[in-house]
């Protein structure tokens, strides 16, 4: 008589117990350009999630970038409803990007997820931001479902790559799918599978409110929109929450789930994704992977498992006009809830006035911030040459952690330098392994392995310093391999290196932001390579300018920019040679006096070019 009475009073968790059980929480892994978004398309127009009039190629990329680039550069999540034998399921798809700049909103949606698709290019086969990101999948137990796409091209090769994924992840040949997200086959089969192999989540819809916050976006109408996965309990329209980390409260305004667009709902439950509004205004109140409960009745601990991030490359942002400078943090804030991987901190330069030391994953990472900047903010930025941290030991035993090329400390006093390595992963067709040997060899590289994966694919393993494969390494090593080699890498640990500070002068004074560190060995060809860069890009002045690059006191290299000059003595027609002589001292004593007011402006191209340095 009690249980129903208890399940007249609670109706409506019956139903929530027997919709867990329907809930599958899945992402997407893949190497870039693997077609993993349109792959997504397909489950969505499958699934009737997206009208026909709606549909588009990459649904769910809503960045114009992402699109012309043909790159997913933010996780992307969706609801889908799928109905099987007269079952009806939930199905939360969290598409991820698969650049290794971006490994962080993988690892972010792992954490939100209970399986994922690995999709592999029937045409490709396994490269090594796949393996990096498997990887990260099966540390947190995650059900993993092969598939086996672009199966409509010609090149396609099932059999060979079909032995490659047994190889990696021990499964049997008949549980790989073969699809295409061109066509739409296998996408039926792929959606039986999701239903059939990934597991509910789990989780006590009774217990204490616990909710894990994947994602963030910024809108400027309601503020802070916190996207978010219930790990136990329910959250309500209207319910007094908490962030665990920042211990600020608020009220839910509106929950709801993530369609095409937001979709309010009255209550969650456990196992569902969803956002929160709660009028939030400032970017520091949200933190990713931090934890919402209830102020009445909180959960005994935060959700554990998230890593902060570790920004790979530092480079300096400045505004072109410094009184910028203040919409420009405006603006950073803002992007940082969309890309929780940027860090920044104010700095000054004695050239460029006041900016942001800004922390990136990688080069790609910092040209999609400087992109981003100018197209969603409309602010026009220069970026410093980039570099990676260093640990700076002195004599008197102080390690100074050095981001900046000004920061290091004198040679007098400085004992040596340690700097960060890599495990650099390098997947390739065998004909190319001696022009890769010679690039990472060239690059200060130390090959730890070689292993082939078949017959003509191998896996080479390189410990380089990070600052090495900083600017160009990754274009360098997808021309050589004619776009063949794929690769990925991870930090290990500091290691002592001869490193130099190279300035570089312009008429006498030192331009702060084009300074770098770098090895001693290389500073020679780089500071005559800056020269001669800068004399195509500086534009002629009324004066001579000279550009000389210098390691302390010792110039290593100079080229000079020619003065503009106004033929002063076309006037003079014959006559007395001292009258030519005396209208050029004339000039000459202008050209002095120009010389020590006038100022060298550098334009941003040339802050640019010296990236782009070979």
């Amino acid at each position: 008589m009690q249980s129903e009475n208890a399940s007249r009073q609670y109706p409506e968790k019956a139903v929530k117990k027997e919709l867990m059980e329907n809930i599958r929480n899945f992402c997407i892994i893949a190497h870039i350009d693997h077609g993993k978004s349109t792959l997504a398309d397909r489950l969505l127009e499958f699934t009737k999630t997206v009208s026909a009039k709606d549909l588009q190629e990459q649904v769910l990329d809503d960045m114009d970038l992402e699109r012309e680039r043909g790159i997913t550069i933010k996780s992307h999540a969706i609801q889908m409803d799928y109905e099987q034998n007269d079952q009806k399921y939930v199905l939360n798809l969290i598409d991820t990007p698969g650049h290794v700049d971006f490994s962080y909103e993988v690892s972010r949606s792992i954490a939100a997820c209970e399986g994922a698709l690995l999709i592999v290019d029937a045409t490709q086969g396994i490269q090594a931001q796949t393996i990096s990101n498997l990887y990260q999948a099966i540390e947190h137990d995650l059900e993993i479902i092969p598939v086996l796409n672009k199966m409509d091209l010609p090149n396609a090769m099932p059999e060979e790559v079909e032995d490659q994924i047994v190889e990696l992840i021990g499964c049997d040949k008949s549980e790989i799918i073969r699809a295409s997200g061109k066509t739409g086959e296998g996408v039926d089969e792929i959606l039986k599978e999701i239903v059939h192999r990934i597991p509910p989540p789990v989780g006590d819809p009774k217990a204490p409110l616990q909710c894990l916050i994947f994602d963030s976006v910024f809108n400027s109408f309601r503020g802070i929109i916190a996207y978010f996965k219930i790990v136990n309990g329910e959250i309500g329209k209207g319910d007094l929450v908490k962030f665990v980390a920042t211990g600020k409260e608020y009220n839910a305004d509106e929950v709801g789930v993530l369609r095409l667009g937001l979709e309010p709902r009255k209550e969650l439950s456990t196992g569902d994704v969803g956002y929160i509004i709660s009028g939030i205004k400032s970017s520091k109140e949200v933190k990713v992977g931090d934890t919402i409960t209830h102020v009445k009745h909180p959960c005994a601990k935060a959700i554990e498992g998230f890593e902060e991030v570790k920004p790979m490359v530092f480079a300096g942002v400045y505004p072109i006009d410094s009184e910028d400078y203040e919409d420009l943090r405006a603006s950073m804030e803002k992007l940082q809830l969309n890309d929780a991987s940027l860090t920044y901190e104010p700095e000054s330069s004695a050239a460029l006035g006041f900016g942001f030391r800004c922390g990136f994953l990688g080069l790609l990472h910092m040209e999609i911030i400087q992109e981003r900047l100018d197209r969603e903010f409309d602010m026009n930025v220069i970026t410093t040459v980039p570099n990676v941290p260093y640990f700076a030991h002195t004599k008197k035993g102080e390690v100074i952690e050095v981001h900046t090329p000004s920061a290091l400390p004198e040679p007098t006093v400085l004992e040596h330098v340690d700097e960060p390595y890599i495990r650099a992963q390098i997947i390739t067709k065998s004909e190319y392994i001696g022009a890769i040997m010679t690039l990472c060899l060239g690059k200060r590289g130390e090959l730890i392995k070689q292993h082939y994966l078949s017959t003509d694919r191998v896996e080479l393993e390189f410990d380089m310093p990070l600052a090495e494969i900083v600017f160009d390494f990754y274009d360098k090593l997808k021309s050589i391999s004619k776009g063949y080699a794929s690769f990925d890498y991870h930090p290990i640990d500091f290691r002592p290196a001869k490193l130099v500070k190279l300035d570089i002068l312009l008429n006498g004074e030192s331009v702060d932001a084009l300074s770098s560190l770098i090895h001693f060995d290389n500073a020679y060809t780089l500071g005559r390579k800056m020269c001669e860069k800068l004399k195509e890009l500086i534009p002629r002045q009324q004066f001579d300018i000279a550009i000389q690059a210098a390691i302390g006191a010792k110039i290593i290299a100079r080229e000079t920019v020619k003065a503009v000059r106004k033929d002063v003595t076309a006037k003079c027609y014959g006559g007395d040679i001292s009258r030519k002589r005396k209208l050029l001292e004339k000039q000459k004593k202008g050209k002095k006096r120009m010389k020590q007011i006038g100022n060298v402006e550098v334009p941003q191209k040339a802050f640019l070019a010296v990236l782009k340095l070979d």
